[in-house]
């Protein structure tokens, strides 16, 4: 990426490739979303999580971005992909607590699913890798393109005074 484009209103992407970075990101990445992985499927039987699991996999993904550059990732990962990603972790949390509730037990009583003979710690399971990991990785690359985007100041005069209308 040695072509400079004006994006983003007219501001210049400073985006540099590094060899050193594009190889160490190469090797790396591997590694860290096996890891974010792992700690995402052990969330319930280990300490750590679906939360910190969730968290790597989303640093991850933020430290492509950094090697490749912002923009090539955020096209490579679309919005809809990322929002889908949020609203399925939401939809599974919130669906597993309807179906506790369902069953005559309070919002995610996973005890409730040993009535219909799934056993307790498969609506953890689901809640923890389904919903949460889902949640927190969506999240964390939401946050991260949306700082990366930078705040539109178009049509707004810094000279102007502020009026209550």
């Amino acid at each position: 990426m040695s072509d400079r484009e004006p994006v983003n209103g007219g501001f210049e992407d400073t985006y540099t490739e590094s060899q050193v970075i594009l190889v160490a990101v190469r090797i790396i990445a591997p590694f860290t979303l096996t890891y974010g992985l792992f700690m995402t499927l052990h969330g319930a039987n280990t300490p750590g999580g679906s939360f910190q699991g969730g968290a790597i996999v989303g640093v991850t993904i933020l430290m492509i971005a950094f090697a490749f550059g912002i923009e090539p990732t955020r096209q490579w990962l679309a919005n809809s992909v990322i929002v889908a990603l949020v609203t399925g972790g939401v939809a599974v949390f919130v669906g597993i607590g309807l179906a506790t509730i369902a069953l005559d037990g309070a919002f995610l009583e996973y005890a409730r699913f040993e009535s219909i003979g799934i056993a307790k710690k498969w609506g953890m399971e689901a809640i923890e890798v389904g919903g949460i990991a889902l949640i927190v990785s969506g999240v964390i690359v939401t946050l991260f393109f949306a700082t990366a985007a930078g705040f539109a100041t178009d049509g707004f005069d810094e000279t102007e005074e502020p009026t209550d209308d």
